[in-house]
């Protein structure tokens, strides 16, 4: 081998080097930016976002770490993004849960009082039936109807009376002033008609 055989080598190996490392800091980056968007990373989505081949991502042992790295991270983070929302529905269901109870509890308190009051108001009905037997009441039906009948005759009576208190009034007046005229005739024999 020649020198210059060896110097084309070495610049080829170079070359190849060089290329090796741009694809990583390109397959570096390409993690890096789908980290930030928080997209799902696998060896098909790096290779195609860092414009490398999946056997280079396969073959260069830096590479392939960097992709396994990432995706574990990427599991990470997704199972604990589960994890948090899990626990922000727990609390949440739990807080409906102690907000059902609660209502819940209200409820049969208010179901209790109304049972009891309904208890207090059947019994002052039955206290009012036992008081009323059907002789008590056809006995009671029985005065009110004599009672209505004697006030419907006591004020015929009344307007009767009044009638004649009227007319006895009026005669009164009457005779009060044929008295008068009488006793002007008598003082006054000469006005006499």
């Amino acid at each position: 081998m020649t020198s210059r055989d060896g110097h084309k080598t070495a610049a080829a190996v170079a070359a190849r080097r060089h290329s090796a490392l741009a694809a990583l800091d390109r397959v570096h980056a390409a993690i890096a930016r789908m980290r930030r968007e928080k997209v799902p990373i696998s060896v098909a989505s790096v290779s195609r976002r860092a414009e490398v081949s999946r056997t280079f991502l396969y073959s260069n042992s830096q590479a392939r770490a960097a992709v396994a790295e990432a995706q574990i991270d990427t599991r990470t983070r997704l199972a604990q993004e589960r994890d948090d929302q899990d626990a922000a529905q727990e609390a949440t269901w739990r807080e409906r849960a102690l907000n059902a109870e609660d209502a819940l509890k209200a409820a049969h308190a208010e179901i209790v009082q109304q049972r009891s009051r309904i208890g207090e108001l059947m019994g002052q009905v039955r206290d009012l039936e036992a008081e009323w037997t059907q002789e008590a009441i056809q006995r009671i039906t029985t005065e009110n109807t004599t009672l209505k009948q004697r006030v419907r005759q006591l004020t015929t009576d009344n307007r009767t009376l009044e009638e004649r208190l009227k007319a006895a009034r009026a005669n009164l007046r009457f005779q009060d002033r044929r008295l008068a005229d009488l006793e002007a005739q008598f003082a006054d024999p000469g006005t006499a008609t």
